[in-house]
């Protein structure tokens, strides 16, 4: 361990992997993109969830389309209520989940999850059908203050960026959302300010000079969500495909925004479980 710590024995790389989600390793180039880093969420299988003591969600959700497709429950004219693990004091609360239609872009699932016992609320959007066959980039000019107040539908595996200011929000962070732009820029100042343990603290290498970076940051951020800071770009790319950046200028072109359907990376699919699944000649192999 003396000699890792004093590099006698060259670079190594450190793997942090956490069930849970509650790991955290400091960026010290927060709030830019750590070139050194990267950090994948990954769904919990069945037995990580029973070790954490909760509930599979993809067996509630398994057995919901299940009931859907035998036409015992309507998820588009209906509320779907089960019962689930509270994320914040694991207990049993009450989960509203509907299936509702993007205009422009396909179906997704709304789920919405409230705790009598610690009054926390949180919503998740999931894709309504699977990983699309490309992976979609938006790039947007925000040009003027309605800008703010387009529909985003960001997934799980999608990231968030402003370069302007150097500004990157990683896959994974804030999970699904079906909101605006606003809101997403009020939950990524929300998130960093309230709940990154090392956003202004530095943990043990505490630094003026990195805390003054982060309230630049928000600063920014905030002036971007109020308006007051125009002709930025904002960036959302994902791998699975399944993010939408409303066009209020639909059907016609919007003149400021680009949108890209690329063909992933072999990293992309490996990060996906895509390159594990065999769509071809299964059953013979199976025999």
């Amino acid at each position: 361990m003396r000699d890792l710590k004093d590099f006698k024995l060259g670079n190594f790389e450190v793997i942090l992997d956490d069930p849970s989600g509650d790991s955290f390793i400091e960026n010290p180039i927060a709030p830019a993109k750590d070139p050194k880093m990267s950090v994948n969420f990954y769904k919990r299988t069945v037995e990580q969830n029973e070790m954490l003591g909760l509930n599979n969600d993809e067996n509630i959700e398994d057995q919901i389309v299940e009931k859907t497709e035998k036409g015992e429950v309507d998820l588009r004219n209906e509320v779907v209520q089960f019962h689930n693990n509270c994320p914040n004091c694991n207990a049993i609360c009450e989960t509203n989940m509907k299936l509702t239609d993007i205009p422009y872009f396909k179906s997704v699932i709304i789920m919405c999850t409230v705790c009598d016992n610690c009054g926390i609320k949180s919503s998740e959007v999931k894709s309504g059908s699977g990983i699309e066959e490309k992976g979609v980039r938006y790039v947007l000019k925000l040009t003027d203050r309605s800008d703010l107040d387009r529909d985003v539908l960001k997934s799980d595996e999608a990231s968030f960026e402003i370069p302007e200011i150097e500004f990157f929000m990683g896959p994974g962070t804030l999970g699904g959302k079906f909101t605006t732009i606003e809101g997403i820029l009020k939950d990524a100042r929300e998130q960093l300010s309230e709940k990154c343990p090392f956003a202004f603290t530095g943990g043990d290498s505490e630094s003026k000079d990195k805390a003054g970076r982060m309230k630049e940051c928000l600063d920014k951020l905030e002036m971007i969500q109020n308006g007051h800071l125009l002709n930025v770009t904002v960036i959302i790319d994902d791998a699975s495909g399944n993010s939408y950046l409303q066009n209020i200028y639909a059907p016609d072109e919007d003149p400021n925004m680009k949108i890209e359907h690329y063909e992933r990376s072999y990293e992309q699919n490996e990060t996906l479980g895509l390159n594990d699944i065999n769509t071809e000649n299964y059953q013979d192999q199976a025999q």
